[in-house]
Protein backbone atom coordinates (compact mmCIF):
# COMPACT_ATOMS: atom_id res chain seq x y z
CA UNK A 1 0.00 0.00 0.00
CA UNK A 2 1.53 3.10 -1.25
CA UNK A 3 2.61 5.09 1.57
CA UNK A 4 2.59 2.42 4.34
CA UNK A 5 4.95 2.26 6.76
CA UNK A 6 6.17 -0.94 4.91
CA UNK A 7 6.18 0.85 1.53
CA UNK A 8 8.30 3.57 3.08
CA UNK A 9 11.22 1.16 4.45
CA UNK A 10 11.18 -0.87 0.74
CA UNK A 11 11.84 2.90 -0.98
CA UNK A 12 14.51 3.88 1.65
CA UNK A 13 16.42 0.12 1.33
CA UNK A 14 15.60 0.45 -2.55
CA UNK A 15 17.76 4.02 -3.19
CA UNK A 16 20.36 2.73 -0.71
CA UNK A 17 20.87 -0.44 -2.70
CA UNK A 18 20.96 1.79 -5.79
CA UNK A 19 23.52 3.65 -4.26
CA UNK A 20 25.86 0.95 -3.48
CA UNK A 21 25.16 -0.77 -6.56
CA UNK A 22 26.29 2.50 -8.76
CA UNK A 23 29.65 2.85 -6.33
CA UNK A 24 30.36 -0.51 -7.20
CA UNK A 25 30.09 0.02 -10.85
CA UNK A 26 31.98 3.29 -10.77
CA UNK A 27 35.04 0.84 -9.00
CA UNK A 28 34.73 -1.10 -11.82
CA UNK A 29 34.87 1.88 -14.21
CA UNK A 30 38.53 2.73 -12.74
CA UNK A 31 39.58 -0.39 -13.21
CA UNK A 32 38.77 -1.14 -16.84
CA UNK A 33 40.12 2.13 -17.43
CA UNK A 34 43.39 1.20 -15.65
CA UNK A 35 43.40 -2.00 -17.78
CA UNK A 36 43.38 -0.37 -20.84
CA UNK A 37 39.54 0.27 -21.89
CA UNK A 38 38.43 3.34 -23.26
CA UNK A 39 35.80 5.65 -22.27
CA UNK A 40 33.74 4.93 -25.66
CA UNK A 41 33.54 1.09 -25.12
CA UNK A 42 32.66 1.36 -21.06
CA UNK A 43 29.96 3.95 -21.92
CA UNK A 44 29.16 1.19 -24.68
CA UNK A 45 29.33 -1.46 -22.19
CA UNK A 46 27.05 0.55 -19.17
CA UNK A 47 24.16 0.42 -21.77
CA UNK A 48 24.25 -2.85 -23.48
CA UNK A 49 24.12 -4.47 -20.07
CA UNK A 50 21.55 -2.35 -18.96
CA UNK A 51 19.58 -3.20 -22.17
CA UNK A 52 20.19 -6.90 -21.63
CA UNK A 53 19.13 -6.63 -17.73
CA UNK A 54 16.08 -4.65 -18.39
CA UNK A 55 15.08 -6.39 -21.66
CA UNK A 56 15.36 -9.85 -19.82
CA UNK A 57 13.11 -8.83 -16.76
CA UNK A 58 10.54 -6.90 -19.17
CA UNK A 59 10.46 -10.36 -21.51
CA UNK A 60 9.86 -12.30 -18.37
CA UNK A 61 7.58 -10.49 -16.47
CA UNK A 62 5.01 -8.13 -18.21
CA UNK A 63 6.12 -7.95 -21.81
CA UNK A 64 7.03 -6.09 -24.24
CA UNK A 65 4.08 -4.88 -25.00
CA UNK A 66 4.30 -2.74 -21.85
CA UNK A 67 7.05 -0.88 -23.35
CA UNK A 68 4.48 1.28 -25.86
CA UNK A 69 4.92 4.52 -25.54
CA UNK A 70 3.31 7.44 -26.90
CA UNK A 71 6.12 9.85 -26.20
CA UNK A 72 8.57 8.86 -27.82
CA UNK A 73 10.27 12.59 -28.33
CA UNK A 74 10.51 12.84 -24.80
CA UNK A 75 12.77 9.55 -24.68
CA UNK A 76 15.07 10.55 -27.59
CA UNK A 77 15.45 14.00 -25.67
CA UNK A 78 16.31 12.01 -22.19
CA UNK A 79 18.72 9.32 -24.08
CA UNK A 80 20.42 12.52 -25.33
CA UNK A 81 21.08 14.59 -22.32
CA UNK A 82 21.32 11.47 -20.52
CA UNK A 83 24.32 9.99 -22.68
CA UNK A 84 25.57 13.33 -22.17
CA UNK A 85 25.85 13.16 -18.28
CA UNK A 86 27.11 9.94 -18.57
CA UNK A 87 29.82 10.11 -20.44
CA UNK A 88 31.11 12.97 -18.40
CA UNK A 89 30.43 11.60 -15.21
CA UNK A 90 32.63 8.79 -16.50
CA UNK A 91 35.20 10.97 -17.51
CA UNK A 92 35.14 12.53 -14.10
CA UNK A 93 35.57 9.00 -12.37
CA UNK A 94 38.68 8.86 -14.62
CA UNK A 95 40.35 11.90 -14.01
CA UNK A 96 39.66 12.49 -10.54
CA UNK A 97 39.84 10.02 -6.71
CA UNK A 98 36.29 8.90 -6.38
CA UNK A 99 35.73 11.03 -3.45
CA UNK A 100 36.09 14.28 -5.28
CA UNK A 101 33.90 12.94 -7.93
CA UNK A 102 31.54 11.57 -6.21
CA UNK A 103 31.40 15.08 -3.99
CA UNK A 104 30.50 17.17 -7.10
CA UNK A 105 27.93 15.43 -8.35
CA UNK A 106 26.59 16.47 -4.89
CA UNK A 107 25.87 19.84 -6.42
CA UNK A 108 23.13 18.40 -8.90
CA UNK A 109 20.02 19.95 -6.61
CA UNK A 110 22.19 23.28 -6.86
CA UNK A 111 21.74 23.24 -10.62
CA UNK A 112 18.17 21.36 -10.01
CA UNK A 113 16.85 24.73 -8.02
CA UNK A 114 18.82 27.12 -10.62
CA UNK A 115 16.94 25.03 -13.68
CA UNK A 116 13.38 24.47 -11.67
CA UNK A 117 13.28 28.31 -11.53
CA UNK A 118 14.31 29.57 -15.10
CA UNK A 119 12.73 26.47 -16.80
CA UNK A 120 9.92 25.96 -14.54
CA UNK A 121 9.17 28.97 -13.13
CA UNK A 122 8.58 27.55 -9.85
CA UNK A 123 8.77 29.64 -6.56
CA UNK A 124 12.44 29.61 -5.24
CA UNK A 125 12.56 31.81 -1.99
CA UNK A 126 15.62 33.15 -0.14
CA UNK A 127 16.21 30.55 1.72
CA UNK A 128 16.31 28.16 -1.29
CA UNK A 129 18.94 30.63 -2.97
CA UNK A 130 20.68 30.93 0.15
CA UNK A 131 21.64 27.32 -0.06
CA UNK A 132 22.19 26.94 -3.38
CA UNK A 133 24.78 29.99 -2.73
CA UNK A 134 26.10 28.09 0.33
CA UNK A 135 26.45 24.83 -1.86
CA UNK A 136 28.37 26.72 -4.65
CA UNK A 137 30.66 27.87 -1.72
CA UNK A 138 31.12 24.08 -0.87
CA UNK A 139 32.29 23.29 -4.48
CA UNK A 140 34.68 26.21 -4.31
CA UNK A 141 36.10 24.78 -1.05
CA UNK A 142 36.38 21.42 -2.48
CA UNK A 143 37.95 22.60 -6.01
CA UNK A 144 39.67 25.33 -4.68
CA UNK A 145 40.06 26.67 -8.38
CA UNK A 146 43.41 27.85 -9.29
CA UNK A 147 45.67 25.90 -6.96
CA UNK A 148 46.10 23.04 -8.87
CA UNK A 149 44.91 20.85 -6.50
CA UNK A 150 42.10 19.37 -8.45
CA UNK A 151 42.80 19.34 -12.36
CA UNK A 152 40.60 21.87 -14.07
CA UNK A 153 39.28 19.53 -16.32
CA UNK A 154 37.85 17.59 -13.97
CA UNK A 155 36.03 20.64 -12.14
CA UNK A 156 34.50 21.25 -15.84
CA UNK A 157 33.79 17.58 -16.45
CA UNK A 158 32.57 16.99 -12.98
CA UNK A 159 29.89 20.09 -12.57
CA UNK A 160 28.84 19.37 -16.14
CA UNK A 161 28.03 16.12 -15.18
CA UNK A 162 25.83 17.92 -12.25
CA UNK A 163 24.21 19.97 -14.42
CA UNK A 164 23.33 17.72 -17.35
CA UNK A 165 22.04 15.13 -14.40
CA UNK A 166 19.88 18.05 -12.84
CA UNK A 167 18.01 18.28 -16.36
CA UNK A 168 17.30 14.89 -16.52
CA UNK A 169 15.76 15.25 -13.31
CA UNK A 170 13.13 17.95 -15.06
CA UNK A 171 12.76 16.00 -18.02
CA UNK A 172 12.04 13.16 -15.50
CA UNK A 173 9.12 15.07 -13.73
CA UNK A 174 7.41 15.30 -17.03
CA UNK A 175 8.03 11.73 -18.57
CA UNK A 176 7.07 9.88 -15.15
CA UNK A 177 3.54 11.19 -15.29
CA UNK A 178 2.92 8.93 -17.98
CA UNK A 179 5.62 6.41 -18.12
CA UNK A 180 6.52 3.05 -15.78
CA UNK A 181 9.62 3.20 -14.64
CA UNK A 182 10.65 0.44 -16.27
CA UNK A 183 9.44 2.21 -19.82
CA UNK A 184 11.89 4.83 -18.97
CA UNK A 185 15.05 2.85 -18.04
CA UNK A 186 14.49 0.40 -20.97
CA UNK A 187 14.00 3.60 -23.52
CA UNK A 188 16.75 4.99 -22.22
CA UNK A 189 19.15 2.09 -22.63
CA UNK A 190 18.22 1.06 -26.19
CA UNK A 191 18.11 4.34 -27.43
CA UNK A 192 21.51 4.87 -26.21
CA UNK A 193 22.91 1.67 -28.41
CA UNK A 194 21.91 3.78 -31.81
CA UNK A 195 24.90 6.44 -31.30
CA UNK A 196 27.04 3.85 -29.09
CA UNK A 197 27.07 1.16 -31.01
CA UNK A 198 29.28 2.53 -34.43
CA UNK A 199 31.36 4.58 -32.05
CA UNK A 200 32.41 1.76 -29.96
CA UNK A 201 33.33 -0.18 -33.80
CA UNK A 202 35.17 2.28 -33.80
CA UNK A 203 37.21 2.07 -30.17
CA UNK A 204 36.50 -1.80 -29.85
CA UNK A 205 40.00 -3.57 -28.60
CA UNK A 206 40.98 -7.20 -27.00
CA UNK A 207 40.82 -7.47 -23.43
CA UNK A 208 41.76 -10.26 -21.57
CA UNK A 209 38.94 -12.13 -20.12
CA UNK A 210 38.98 -10.32 -16.89
CA UNK A 211 38.30 -7.11 -18.10
CA UNK A 212 35.09 -8.92 -20.61
CA UNK A 213 34.02 -9.60 -17.28
CA UNK A 214 34.08 -6.60 -15.35
CA UNK A 215 32.72 -4.53 -19.24
CA UNK A 216 30.02 -6.67 -18.56
CA UNK A 217 29.48 -6.16 -14.68
CA UNK A 218 29.38 -2.25 -15.44
CA UNK A 219 26.14 -2.73 -17.50
CA UNK A 220 24.71 -5.68 -15.01
CA UNK A 221 25.14 -3.26 -12.16
CA UNK A 222 23.82 -0.12 -13.26
CA UNK A 223 21.12 -1.37 -14.88
CA UNK A 224 20.10 -2.99 -11.79
CA UNK A 225 21.00 0.24 -9.87
CA UNK A 226 19.10 2.41 -12.54
CA UNK A 227 15.84 -0.13 -11.47
CA UNK A 228 16.23 0.20 -8.26
CA UNK A 229 16.67 4.31 -8.27
CA UNK A 230 13.58 4.13 -10.34
CA UNK A 231 11.87 2.19 -8.25
CA UNK A 232 12.35 3.58 -4.95
CA UNK A 233 10.47 7.32 -6.09
CA UNK A 234 7.60 5.25 -7.02
CA UNK A 235 7.21 4.05 -3.66
CA UNK A 236 8.61 7.11 -1.58
CA UNK A 237 8.81 10.91 -2.20
CA UNK A 238 11.52 12.38 -3.28
CA UNK A 239 12.16 14.53 0.03
CA UNK A 240 12.20 10.77 1.69
CA UNK A 241 14.59 8.94 -1.12
CA UNK A 242 17.05 11.39 -2.21
CA UNK A 243 19.15 12.19 1.11
CA UNK A 244 19.88 8.04 0.85
CA UNK A 245 22.20 9.37 -2.20
CA UNK A 246 24.70 11.28 0.11
CA UNK A 247 25.77 7.63 1.49
CA UNK A 248 27.35 7.37 -1.54
CA UNK A 249 30.25 9.66 -0.47
CA UNK A 250 30.66 6.82 2.47
CA UNK A 251 31.20 3.96 0.28
CA UNK A 252 33.36 6.48 -2.00
CA UNK A 253 35.69 6.88 0.48
CA UNK A 254 36.00 3.35 1.79
CA UNK A 255 36.47 1.87 -2.27
CA UNK A 256 38.37 4.31 -2.65
CA UNK A 257 41.05 3.44 0.47
CA UNK A 258 40.72 -0.34 0.06
CA UNK A 259 40.69 -0.48 -3.95
CA UNK A 260 43.37 2.54 -5.05
CA UNK A 261 44.95 3.48 -1.31
CA UNK A 262 43.62 6.49 -1.38
CA UNK A 263 42.01 8.91 1.20
CA UNK A 264 40.42 12.52 0.33
CA UNK A 265 42.20 15.49 1.20
CA UNK A 266 41.52 18.01 3.89
CA UNK A 267 39.93 20.08 1.24
CA UNK A 268 37.25 17.73 0.38
CA UNK A 269 36.29 16.73 4.32
CA UNK A 270 35.77 20.54 4.60
CA UNK A 271 33.81 21.24 1.70
CA UNK A 272 31.92 17.71 1.14
CA UNK A 273 29.31 18.44 4.42
CA UNK A 274 29.43 21.86 2.90
CA UNK A 275 27.44 20.69 0.27
CA UNK A 276 25.50 18.13 1.06
CA UNK A 277 24.10 20.20 4.02
CA UNK A 278 22.99 22.32 1.21
CA UNK A 279 21.49 19.43 -1.28
CA UNK A 280 19.45 18.35 2.22
CA UNK A 281 18.13 21.61 2.73
CA UNK A 282 17.07 22.19 -1.02
CA UNK A 283 15.25 18.63 -0.71
CA UNK A 284 13.32 19.65 2.20
CA UNK A 285 12.36 22.97 1.28
CA UNK A 286 10.96 21.30 -1.64
CA UNK A 287 8.88 18.97 0.45
CA UNK A 288 7.57 21.70 2.34
CA UNK A 289 6.48 23.52 -0.80
CA UNK A 290 4.68 20.65 -2.19
CA UNK A 291 2.72 19.85 1.24
CA UNK A 292 1.79 23.47 1.43
CA UNK A 293 0.85 23.00 -2.40
CA UNK A 294 -1.17 20.54 -1.57
CA UNK A 295 -3.08 21.82 1.69
CA UNK A 296 -4.02 24.66 -0.22
CA UNK A 297 -5.52 22.86 -3.10
CA UNK A 298 -7.41 19.92 -0.36
CA UNK A 299 -8.49 23.65 0.91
Amino acid sequence: MPGSSESLSHAIGLRLTSVALFATMNVGIKLVEARGASLGEILFWRQFGAALLVGSIVGGGPGFGSLRTRRFGAHIVRCVVGLTAMSLTFWTLLLLPLAEATTLGFSMPIFATVLGALVLHEATGWRRWAAVLTGFVGVIIVTQPGSGHIPPLGIATGLGAAFCTACISILLRTIGKTEAGLTTVFWFSVLSMVPLAPFYMMVAQPHPPLVWALLLGIGLLGGAAQIAMTRSLQLGDVSLVVPMDYTALLWATLFGWLVFATLPVASTWVGAPVIVASGLYIVWREHVRRRHGTERAIT
